[in-house]
This record gives structure tokens, C-alpha cells and sequence, in this order.
């Protein structure tokens, strides 16, 4: 299956370090070699890099690591296909707009017969994946609910939790979702995640030969939560969620969390 990264800051960060790592695992220490992608938020601004080539072998992927873009949420993807070809269209992450803010989903696990199951109306998918018909699915339930008043952060993804839970019922179901502002995360089998704030230390990748002390890129006041499918580091304590577990970061920090109702 597919691996995922994210991350929520309270000041704008770059991401190049844990990226370094899952980059290759892009069809060099991994077999996710089916595309990758990232999306940047600066603001209510967001860009995007995609490329259906490996990441490990990726000249965009290349100039990612090598481009310090600060920001303080982050979406990105690598693929190993198992619904839709290998192409642009279906390389995550997708990204929409709801309430004049883009909306950016990441999803790693496989949905069964979604598109025969359940339908969409307002939000039509342009590739071929149960990934991002279940995000067109997603987004219209929250349309048809709140219209065009959107609810506070709490209550709102506490609907896009429920709304999780029914679609992990539909097979595997790990995603990472973020508006900018807020970043949620749903486990279904395998996501962790880790806080990083004073006092800081060094981290090594797993997957590439690179430590970095973060004592000497931060401040004291820095907080910086990442998400990834498997842990990144060797030598820091990363949180396994468990089944049905829910995050919800801003600015680094949880908010909100919560299991799965039927637990």
C-alpha cells in the first residue's frame, strides 16, 4: 500500500528532513514507486508538486528536498497502485476547494467497490482511484450537512471522523486531510506521529544517512507535530495509533481525538 507524511506547525517550517527519508521509499527502500506528491500551505495560498515517476528517482522530488519551503501544513503521498493507473491524475494528494479555502486529502489503504456503493453529486472526481472518489464522497456529505456555514474546528471534524468510520467500513481507510488551518488524521492499520518541542534534540532517518539537531533550527517555542505511515527516525519515540483513532492538530498541537464508535 501507499505511504503518507504530514505536518502541522505553529511556525511556518520546512519539511525537507522527513521528507528526505520517504523519498526514498519511492522505489528505493520501499515499493510505493507509482507516483508521489506534496502540498505546501502558505496562507490560504497552497502549491503542489506532483510527478507520477518514483520519488526516489524524481527530479521534483530532488528540488523538494533540496527547497526549503516553510509552512505550517503539510500533505504528501507515495503511491503503490492497486486502484487506477499510473498516471497525474491519480497521484495523490487531491485537493478541492469548500468555504474559499482548499481542502487537501492524502489516503494510504484500499475501498472496495466504493463506486458502486456510494454516490457522489456535487464533487466529481477527475481520475480513477477509490481514494479520490472517497474524498468527492467526503466533501458532498459535508456540503449537503452544513451548506455554506461552516462550523467550528471541534465539530466539524468530529463529523469527518464519523464520516472516516463509515468509510473504513468499506475496507482500509488511513488518511490525512487538511484545510490549511486544521489537520486531522484517521488510523485504520497503520499511522504514527510524533511532537517535536524544547527541548530539542537529534534525530537519524531510517532510510537515509542523515541526522539533523533540531536544537540548532528551532526555537524554544517551536512546536512541530509529523504524521507518517511508518516511523521516519530511529532514535525518537514515535505514537502508533490504534484502529479507529482519530487526531486533530493546529498548530502543532492535538486539539481534539477520538476512537471509533463501535470500540
Amino acid at each position: 500500500m501507499c505511504e503518507l507524511l504530514a505536518m502541522s506547525a505553529n511556525v511556518p517550517t520546512d519539511i525537507c528532513f522527513s521528507f528526505s527519508g520517504l523519498m526514498q521509499r519511492g522505489g528505493n527502500t520501499g515499493p510505493h514507486k507509482d507516483g508521489w506528491g506534496i502540498t505546501f500551505y502558505e496562507g490560504k495560498g497552497c502549491r503542489s508538486f506532483k510527478d507520477p515517476l518514483p520519488s526516489s528517482a524524481s527530479p521534483i522530488a530532488k528540488l523538494v528536498t533540496e527547497y526549503p519551503i516553510k509552512s505550517e501544513s503539510v500533505v504528501c503521498h507515495i503511491r503503490q497502485a492497486n486502484s487506477g493507473g499510473i498516471s497525474l491524475e491519480n497521484t495523490h494528494p487531491f485537493t478541492r476547494q469548500i468555504w474559499g479555502r482548499h481542502w487537501t486529502y492524502a489516503h494510504n489503504g484500499q475501498l472496495k467497490d466504493v463506486h458502486n456503493k456510494l454516490a457522489v453529486k456535487y464533487h466529481i472526481p477527475v481520475g480513477e482511484t477509490d481514494s479520490e472518489f472517497a474524498f468527492c464522497w467526503l466533501l458532498d456529505q459535508i456540503h449537503i450537512k452544513y451548506g455554506a456555514k461552516q462550523p467550528d474546528d471541534i465539530e466539524l471534524f468530529t463529523y469527518i471522523a464519523s464520516l472516516s468510520e463509515e468509510l473504513n467500513s468499506h475496507g482500509v481507510f488511513n488518511i490525512i486531510i487538511t484545510n490549511g488551518e486544521c489537520l486531522f488524521a484517521y488510523c485504520d492499520n497503520n499511522l504514527h506521529w510524533i511532537t517535536r518541542k524544547a527541548p530539542f534534540g537529534k534525530a537519524s532517518l531510517i532510510d537515509a544517512e542523515m541526522e539533523v539537531n533540531f536544537n540548532q533550527e528551532t526555537t524554544d517555542n517551536d512546536i512541530v507535530t509529523v504524521i507518517a505511515t511508518q516511523p521516519l527516525t530511529n532514535d525518537e519515540e514515535w505514537h502508533k495509533m490504534s484502529k479507529g483513532q482519530w487526531h486533530l492538530f493546529k498548530l502543532g498541537c492535538s486539539i481534539a481525538c477520538g476512537e471509533e464508535l463501535n470500540n
